[in-house]
């Protein structure tokens, strides 16, 4: 087995990948349950269809606050400190929102729950790119990455068994409770050693801010802007309003979860193939590659209303969309020194959340207006084609180079 390269305490690359993963597992579980419970709520409290995007943007502004916020604190405090942090957060504020009474309430919360959530994923894949040797880093932070898979396939057999059967609020009640077991596994994990061995307390936080921006970093912060605002901006503009999309194509709420469902289980191959590639052929070669493969699908998708092609656009959506996220994830650590990751990191996944405001948003005030999902989803084609032309432009290949 190999070893992370890691002071003492250590901790195997097996053990922080599960560690991490589960905590990445239990996100994801909250996400994809939230488009599901969208769809519900939309039926049980009459919500018009802005209202429903607000309820996804809002979820994307609390990921804003919270990867901006706890990305500079990653970098002051330590990697370890701040996950921990960031899943209680998470926790409590998506337990709470199961008792929402109001959607005023029920928004407030998924402010919460989206701050520990924005602040969370960064910073996993930042400890856990520092805890891994070269040659497979890249590699692990996919797998670490396809926890995500695992958890939104269970968030669509939650939300496919126990919401039409027992509500919504039961759904998210699952979701809060296992999270506070990883909460306890991560208590006992060793931080990053490269933080450990590079922390500066005498460096300023604006500091590291103004060297994101500086002249030697200023390329590949303006390409992670780019591609993380249009990456973030399509997949929550699609994802979160997949089941809803379903329902308005014309299937009930019951056969647009088991859709939904079956379209979930592609995700996994899709990280599982990006995981494998990436150590092959480099992270460029595979985010671009399945970036292309997302848009292509999201227009097929859009534009279809005949079953059999909605569930395979719809699969091959959910491979090429998870698998680039995988890739990103990987990628994007790997732009920064130790002394400024956190906040590098945590500045593009904040640029990205903004995306993931607008997207949910501009799908609720679309429809209403009465603009068709085929030409919606063609918006999203378009932005992650831009996201393309960013890493081709601006990008460099990172494969298998020694962290700074």
């Amino acid at each position: 087995m190999t070893k992370a390269v890691v002071n003492t305490p250590t901790i195997s690359r097996n053990k922080l990948l599960g560690v991490a993963g589960i905590g990445w597992l239990f996100d994801a579980l909250d996400v994809g349950i939230l488009s599901f419970v969208i769809a519900a709520l939309a039926k049980e409290w009459n919500l018009t269809s802005e209202q429903m995007g607000w309820i996804g943007s809002i979820n994307s502004i609390g990921m804003a606050v919270g990867a901006f916020v706890f990305g500079i604190f990653a970098d002051r405090i330590g990697r370890k400190s701040v996950f921990i942090w960031t899943l209680v957060i998470f926790s409590i504020a998506s337990g709470l929102s199961a008792m929402a009474t109001t959607l005023a309430i029920f928004m407030i919360l998924r402010f919460f729950i989206g701050m520990g959530l924005g602040g969370e994923l960064p910073v996993a894949s930042t400890l856990v790119s520092e805890s891994v040797a070269s040659h497979e880093r890249g590699r692990v932070v996919v797998l670490l990455e396809s926890f995500w898979a695992v958890g939104w396939l269970l968030a669509a057999l939650i939300s496919y068994f126990i919401i039409p059967e027992y509500g919504w609020r039961v759904a998210l009640l699952l979701t809060a409770i296992p999270a506070l077991y990883a909460i306890y596994l991560r208590l006992h994990l060793p931080d990053s050693p490269q933080f450990t061995a590079k922390k500066n307390p005498s460096r300023s936080i604006l500091q590291n801010l103004k060297d994101v921006w500086s002249k030697k970093y200023m390329r590949p912060t303006l390409m992670l802007w780019i591609v993380w605002f249009t990456v973030v901006f399509s997949y929550y503009g699609m994802f979160l309003w997949l089941p809803s999309v379903m329902v308005l194509k014309g299937f009930s709420l019951i056969k647009s979860f088991e859709y939904v469902l079956i379209m979930t289980l592609a995700q996994l191959p899709g990280y599982f193939t990006a995981a494998w590639l990436i150590e092959k052929v480099g992270r460029k070669f595979v985010l671009a590659t399945y970036l292309f493969g997302t848009a292509i699908s999201a227009l097929a998708f859009g534009l279809t209303d005949i079953t059999w092609m909605l569930i395979v656009s719809g699969m091959l959506l959910s491979f090429f969309n998870l698998g680039a996220w995988g890739a990103l994830y990987a990628y994007t650590p790997e732009q920064y020194p130790t002394v400024i990751r956190g906040t590098g990191v945590g500045m593009a996944a904040s640029i990205g959340r903004l995306g993931g405001i607008f997207g949910p948003l501009l799908v609720g005030v679309l429809m209403t207006k009465g603009f068709s999902i085929g030409w919606i989803f063609s918006i999203f084609c378009v932005s992650i084609l831009i996201g393309i032309l960013a890493i081709l432009l601006l990008g460099k290949e990172t494969k298998q180079t020694v962290l700074q």
